[in-house]
């Protein structure tokens, strides 16, 4: 199948060009391309899994007044990460899981939507940790405020871009909800979440208003400012993660 270009007609029917529509959504195209009982079917089945309470998953969604924080009326569900990856859904695979490793994801809104919209769930494994958790409830918290952005979905534009993706998937917004958490619920974040966090702390994150807009431009030259300044202070940054759980690299040394 060819691929479509940024400034190719969207695959949706719309007549917008691609990258002012679907591009960074093609789950929706996916979901859109399916009839309603294959939909309602596949969230029937993901509504139905087992609610967990792993680590303490219940204890947080229970302290946050979610509309008080994001203005939604809508309920947070956790259900097993490993009965989730076993539906064998579209876009449901999770390469720790297969592996039996601890972890935890988002799921897209738009598979639940029909069969349960007064709740997202979340997926995650029985040794889920703190840190993978708040994680999770910050891509939560940045969607349903607005951003509407579900990890996962904006590979094609990354790809497009040459801009890292992590750069698209964690926003200034999504740094702002981690911070958020983090102190609320005094967890040490791992060394990936923990340089998240000293980018939202010196402003260095994409906003999440130009991710939406799809600026090539802009959303490259932001990267690239990132990733030099990533560079000029890795001693820095190499400090900070070099005793957390998740670092990979030489505890003596930045590089």
């Amino acid at each position: 199948m060819k691929k479509t270009g940024r400034n190719d007609p969207c695959p949706c029917g719309s007549g917008k060009k691609y990258k002012k529509c679907h591009m960074g959504r093609e789950d929706e195209l996916i979901f859109n391309g399916l009839d309603e009982t294959s939909l309602g079917e596949m969230g029937a089945r993901i509504t139905s899994l087992r609610q967990v309470h792993y680590g303490r998953s219940q204890e947080m969604v229970d302290a946050l007044d979610i509309k008080a924080l994001t203005g939604q009326s809508i309920g947070i569900k956790f259900v097993d990460l490993k009965d989730y990856t076993d539906l064998n859904l579209i876009g449901g695979t999770h390469p720790k899981a297969s592996k039996g490793k601890s972890g935890g994801v988002l799921i897209n809104l738009y598979k639940t939507l029909e069969a349960d919209p007064h709740n997202i769930y979340i997926a995650i494994s029985k040794d889920i940790q703190d840190s993978t958790l708040v994680h999770a409830l910050a891509h939560a918290l940045d969607y349903l405020e607005g951003s509407k952005m579900m990890p996962g979905t904006l590979e094609p534009l990354s790809l497009e871009l040459g801009v890292p993706v992590d750069h698209l998937e964690h926003s200034e917004d999504f740094g702002r909800w981690l911070d958020y958490l983090e102190k609320r619920f005094d967890v040490q974040l791992d060394a990936d979440d923990a340089i998240i966090a000293y980018l939202y702390q010196k402003d260095m994150l994409i906003k999440g208003k130009e991710i939406q807009e799809k600026n090539g431009l802009i959303l490259k030259s932001k990267s690239d400012r990132m990733l030099r300044f990533l560079s000029e202070n890795s001693e820095e940054i190499h400090a900070l993660i070099r005793d957390l759980p998740g670092y990979i690299g030489s505890k003596s040394s930045g590089k």
